[in-house]
């Protein structure tokens, strides 16, 4: 999670394709130069853990838009494959 984060961050679309599910994978990431990320807090983690096949994780993400601030909060599942991790979806949680 917080290494998605941070290719939101640096603005690093091929590892957020190669980080992301085939199933579920969107052609392209469409990252704005105009959106600066400012923080991520992790609410929650379920599994996740060396073994498991499958995790979730509830964080928010606060960034900025042409100045404007803005919240993201999201419980993301993820899947684990011959040892890598694979963002599969996420469902937003309430702010």
């Amino acid at each position: 999670m917080r290494s998605r984060y941070s290719a939101y961050v640096t603005m690093n679309a091929s590892y957020l394709l190669a980080t992301w599910h085939p199933s579920t994978r969107p052609a392209r990431v469409n990252l704005s130069p105009t959106q600066k990320w400012l923080g991520l807090k992790i609410y929650e983690t379920v599994r996740g853990e060396p073994g498991d096949a499958e995790g979730v994780v509830e964080f928010a993400a606060r960034f900025k838009i042409d100045g404007a601030g803005h919240r993201l909060r999201e419980r993301s599942r993820f899947v684990c494959i011959e040892e890598r991790w694979f963002y599969l979806d996420g469902e937003l949680a309430d702010a």
